[in-house]
C-alpha cells in the first residue's frame, strides 16, 4: 500500500491554494493541521490531525470548519473525506460531525514515488 510522505506534501501544497494549509497553535505549540483542495468540482480535506495531548477539545472540529469556511467562499458545493476503512476513529470523527459514508470506491494510482 502506498502512503505519501507528508513532507513532501506539505511542499507541494505551499504551492497550490497554501490559503487550504491550516495549522493549529496553542501558546505557541503545533498541535493540529487540515489540508483543504478544490478542483472546481468538489473540495477535499486531509491530514486532518490533532495532537492525542489535545483530543476531545473541539481542536479537530475547529480546523474543519475553518477548511469548510474556506472552501464555501471559493463556491465549493461539495466535500468528499477519504478515510481508511480501518482507521474507526477517524470514522467516528466525521461522522459526529455530519459526514456519511457515499459507498463509493476510491481508486488510485500514484505518479510520484515518495519512497
Amino acid at each position: 500500500m502506498d502512503w505519501n510522505d507528508p513532507y513532501r506534501d506539505i511542499i507541494r501544497k505551499a504551492t497550490v491554494q497554501p490559503e487550504l494549509f491550516l495549522v493549529g497553535l496553542v501558546s505557541g505549540r503545533l498541535i493540529g493541521s487540515a489540508m483543504g483542495g478544490y478542483d472546481g468540482h468538489r473540495g477535499s480535506v486531509y491530514y486532518l490531525a490533532v495532537d492525542p495531548d489535545f483530543h476531545n477539545r473541539g481542536y479537530g472540529r475547529s480546523l474543519l470548519n475553518e477548511v469548510e469556511n474556506r472552501l464555501l467562499a471559493m463556491g465549493c458545493p461539495k466535500i468528499n473525506i477519504m478515510v481508511r476503512r480501518s482507521n474507526t476513529q477517524v470514522r467516528d470523527f466525521y461522522t459526529s460531525v455530519g459526514y456519511g459514508d457515499n459507498e463509493v470506491l476510491s481508486l488510485g494510482k500514484r505518479l510520484i514515488p515518495d519512497c
